[in-house]
């Protein structure tokens, strides 16, 4: 049986705090979300965490594994990756890799090592919750599974299922 990780992006913040906006968003994308998970995960990064929050207080479910923290989710480099963003005009990786190829060589290892940590914390058939950033959620999925995911819109989210086959990303609404 597999193991899957519902990774998002944190919605709309003003600096490091929920906007009003971002706030309601979270918790309209809340209520919709599947639930049934082992594991809640933010960056530590407050925008990200209160999203997670936010999604769990509509979910209104029990989380046998709590809310932890995987720092190694949040780039140690945001200034670098802005710059590259200026550079390429674009969020999308690829475009982010032409701007600046080592940084999403390196970056997209350490974040993939980090999502690879999270998917270890499950049980078989097991699944998480994971709020990050973007486009560095992207960059981890690049790592672990070797696809290019489009830019994340604030609140959105991909799958992430590993099964004896490897690894599958699917898109979430």
């Amino acid at each position: 049986m597999g193991r899957e990780i519902e990774l998002r992006r944190h919605t709309d913040a003003d600096g490091d705090v929920l906007t009003a906006e971002g706030v309601a968003a979270a918790v309209e994308i809340g209520a919709r979300l599947r639930g049934g998970y082992e594991l809640a995960v933010s960056t530590g990064a407050q925008r990200a965490t209160q999203t997670l929050a936010c999604f769990l207080a509509a979910l209104g479910e029990h989380v046998p594994g709590g809310v932890v923290v995987e720092p190694g989710l949040q780039s140690q480099v945001e200034d670098r990756w802005r710059a590259a963003y200026q550079k390429a005009g674009s969020g999308a990786l690829d475009a982010l890799r032409e701007a600046d190829p080592e940084l999403v060589a390196d970056d997209s290892e350490r974040l993939g090592a980090a999502l690879r940590r999270v998917l270890d914390r499950l049980p078989d058939g097991g699944n998480a919750l994971v709020v990050g950033h973007s486009p560095t959620n992207e960059a981890a999925v690049l790592d672990l599974t070797g696809e290019m995911v489009a830019p994340l819109a604030k609140g959105a989210g991909i799958r992430v299922v590993v099964g004896d086959d490897g690894y599958q990303v699917e898109p979430l609404e």
